[in-house]
């Protein structure tokens, strides 16, 4: 991924596990934060403006969300950079949601693959072995923007490439922008098969997150 601010190194990811609830705090520009096969950064057009420790399948982690500087977009369900690390530094997803990808042109499937691989071979290596593609195609997400002062949902579209991986059945996919760039990724995504839904939790996706507060 073609990024250059680092985000918060793993040891403040660890003292922030004690945190209860969303805090606002200032970016720190200088630090990298390492997963146990590459560093992971974000846009250098955004802020960290919302962390958080939750759980994802029982296990603790960290949601961190980053809005864009310039506060474009910047509420819920609108422009964001988020990530989701867990307590041992896995990355366990990120999704970039930006106004830039919005109706342009998508990659082919083939080099939509060839993205996501090389992503994997990056950021989760120990996917890969297991690996089994369920189908590429596009993919919608509902994306809110103020325009000419009154909010209105536009659909950003990436092409996602889904697969489980067979060495525990978990589910997991890249979703590749019009930039050619990963826009989504997830991982570990526990599916119950009777009534059939997804168990994992959606601390990526706005429209999940508001659900959580009413």
């Amino acid at each position: 991924m073609t990024l250059s601010k680092p985000l918060l190194p793993l040891a403040l990811a660890y003292l922030l596990l004690s945190s209860p609830s969303f805090a606002t705090t200032p970016f720190i520009q200088e630090h990298t934060m390492t997963t146990p096969h590459s560093t992971f950064t974000i846009p250098s057009t955004h802020t960290q403006t919302l962390q958080q420790t939750v759980q994802v399948d029982g296990e603790t982690a960290v949601l961190t969300r980053y809005s864009r500087t310039d506060g474009r977009n910047s509420e819920l369900g609108g422009e964001h950079f988020s990530t989701v690390i867990a307590a041992d530094g896995t990355l366990k997803g990120f999704s970039n949601m930006s106004l830039e990808l919005v109706n342009q042109p998508l990659p082919s499937r083939e080099k939509s693959e060839q993205i996501a691989r090389a992503f994997l071979q990056e950021h989760a290596p120990d996917l890969l072995p297991r690996m089994e593609i369920s189908w590429i195609d596009p993919h919608d997400e509902p994306l809110t923007v103020e325009q000419n002062g009154t909010p209105q949902t536009l659909t950003l579209t990436g092409m996602k490439v889904k697969a489980r991986n067979l060495a525990d059945g978990r589910w997991f996919w890249v979703i590749v922008g019009a930039d050619e760039q990963p826009m989504v990724f997830e991982r570990d995504i526990v599916w119950i098969s009777f009534p059939g839904k997804r168990q994992t939790e959606k601390w990526l996706h706005d429209a999940w997150l508001a659900q959580q507060t009413n």
